[in-house]
């Protein structure tokens, strides 16, 4: 474990993943529809239990229609749980015996969990919402609800009853924060309860039905012994890194969508000195510091007047106001970052951020793109000087083609040589082949490069072996 290159215990081991199961591969449906012998018997209970379903869900939306009639939804906030359930359970077992609907006890236990759900929950996403191996849950329209568990998508077995329930579900999200969807406002991005962040897209610009995602908040953090078990990374690598933000090194996380970045980042953070005040600006509050001194900022899309914004510049300007040692952007992805590179060069080191890049050098890319698009007239080469000055590491985090999430690269920026930035990069993951399930073959590896800091780790305390940078061999 990381314990020999720091000085604390290590943190327990993670718990072992869940246990996946795949989607089926493309082809796997030519070879179903090839399959003349499939009985009767087999066909008969799968369309029985559709049936079941499909009358299952009509019940439920009567009674649900009859909980609305019945129940006094302004006091539903002051009831506690076991009164809720037991005044549902109650008006549905009337409706039940007054259309002659007979249940077995476990579906009259599974109805009432789900007209709970209905009532104070979001319906049928509520027991996805409770699996904790879900990490995300995509709704495409009322009929199709995926999630990702372990890297990969897989689809459910929950629905909705029509488009109506899963809008009725999207307002009940939104209107809980002050927000609005439809026709004139057809997208929104909101934050539910525990943190989730919420994203929704409806009619007519969702052309099969309403798009939803909810990128599901981790009340439980994984730390840098976590990710090294996980295999996210190694122990030099994550020496290396502990130096890194130790010794106060501006730190740019590089990825792309779900690779990630902001658990990278929350790991990192663990490595800051819990006598120093950090201040988080995001646009949906993800971030889970550990320290004491942290101040935490979100920004705020404008009302349906138009007014009210208050953007993540707004928020990063502020900040650099209100004596931060530590700025931590959640992602960088316009024309605050003039303000967040202006920071990391006027005193606030040890600064971090996340920006959308394959690569270290895409990311760099990327920063001068941002800096283009916010309407800053420079030069390309003072544009480049500003970014090799302010940046000093840039930390790759992918999402693999089998779902792994490893830290594929760690490249330093050391300057600049003419009006290029010059880079080094110090560790990387090298890829070898795949097994014949599919699974990636490779294997972490430094590039023999010593470090551009590592005199700098050696004034801080910090003098790492240099074995750390010698190339692994494939084993």
């Amino acid at each position: 474990m990381f314990s020999k290159y720091k000085k604390t215990a290590p943190a327990p081991a993670a718990a072992p993943a869940a246990k996946v199961t795949e989607l089926p591969k493309a082809d796997a449906a030519p070879k179903v529809a090839r399959k003349s012998n499939m009985s009767a018997a087999t066909v008969m209970p799968m369309d029985k239990e559709r049936k079941k379903k499909e009358r299952m869900g009509e019940i439920k939306l009567e009674l649900h229609r009859a909980l609305l009639d019945n129940l006094n939804l302004a006091a539903l906030e002051h009831a506690s749980e076991s009164d809720l359930r037991q005044e549902i359970s109650s008006i549905a077992s009337e409706v039940l015996e007054e259309k002659n609907i007979i249940l077995g006890r476990e579906d009259r236990t599974t109805l009432n969990q789900e007209l709970y759900d209905e009532v104070t929950g979001l319906g049928p996403l509520e027991t996805l919402l409770k699996d904790d191996s879900v990490n995300d849950i995509l709704v495409n329209g009322p009929q199709q609800i995926f999630v990702e568990r372990a890297g990969k998508l897989q689809l459910t077995d929950v629905t909705f009853k029509d488009e109506r329930h899963l809008l009725r579900i999207i307002d009940k999200i939104v209107s809980a924060v002050g927000r609005r969807v439809d026709e004139s406002n057809p997208y929104v991005d909101a934050r539910l309860k525990d943190g989730s962040r919420f994203n929704a897209m409806v009619p007519p610009i969702a052309v099969d039905g309403s798009l939803v995602s909810i990128r599901k908040f981790k009340k439980d953090k994984l730390g840098i012994d976590d990710l090294v078990e996980f295999g996210a990374f190694t122990e030099e690598m994550a020496a290396y890194l502990q130096a890194a933000v130790a010794t106060r090194l501006n730190v740019i996380v590089s990825g792309g969508t779900g690779s990630g970045k902001t658990t990278t980042l929350n790991a990192l953070s663990s490595f800051i000195d819990n006598s120093e005040r950090i201040l988080t600006i995001e646009d949906t509050a993800e971030l889970q510091l550990q320290q004491t001194h942290v101040g935490r900022m979100e920004s705020r899309p404008p009302n349906v007047e138009g007014k009210g914004e208050v953007s993540p510049r707004d928020c990063l300007k502020n900040a650099l106001r209100m004596r931060p040692d530590r700025i931590i952007v959640g992602e960088t992805r316009g024309e605050e970052v003039i303000d967040m590179l202006q920071a990391m060069n006027t005193g606030h080191d040890g600064s971090m951020t996340t920006i959308h890049a394959n690569s270290a050098r895409d990311g760099v890319s990327r920063l001068e793109n941002m800096i283009a698009m916010a309407g800053i007239e420079m030069p390309l080469k003072a544009v480049r000087s500003q970014i090799s000055s302010a940046v000093n590491l840039i930390v790759q985090a992918s999402r693999l083609q089998d779902g792994s999430r490893r830290m594929t690269s760690i490249t330093e920026i050391t300057g600049m040589e003419g009006e290029v930035i010059s880079m080094q990069e110090v560790f990387r993951y090298q890829r070898v082949g795949l097994t014949p399930d599919n699974k990636i073959i490779g294997h972490f590896t430094a590039t023999g490069v010593r470090s551009h800091y590592a005199e700098r780790f050696r004034m801080w305390g910090y003098d790492l072996p240099s074995s750390i940078y010698e190339p692994v061999a494939a084993e």
